[in-house]
């Protein structure tokens, strides 16, 4: 079982690596919750992907609208990278 910190970094990878950046926002990282949701890869990753988006949100790593995603519902709402914490902690 991974901890908190590890389970934020795989998804920062995962939100760069199904993201795009977004021109309007300053080049952030952008991508939807549909497509991490339906992403094999990240299915494979995350027990509980929404858990750990919400973990990841409440350290300000992420941002997207709403408190609780879920899937169909929510597939449209982007989620944007707002730090990643893997480029500032390698030195």
């Amino acid at each position: 079982m991974m901890d908190v910190a590890g389970e934020i970094s795989l998804l920062v990878a995962e939100i760069r690596r199904l993201g795009t950046p977004s021109p309007s926002n300053n080049n952030q990282i952008v991508t939807t919750f549909g497509t991490l949701f339906h992403d094999d890869k990240c299915a494979n990753i995350f027990e509980a992907l929404v858990g750990t988006l919400r973990a990841a949100k409440k350290r300000k790593i992420i941002t997207y609208d709403g408190e609780m995603l879920l899937q169909g519902v929510h597939d449209a709402v982007e989620i944007k990278l707002l730090v990643d914490p893997s480029a500032s902690a390698e030195a």
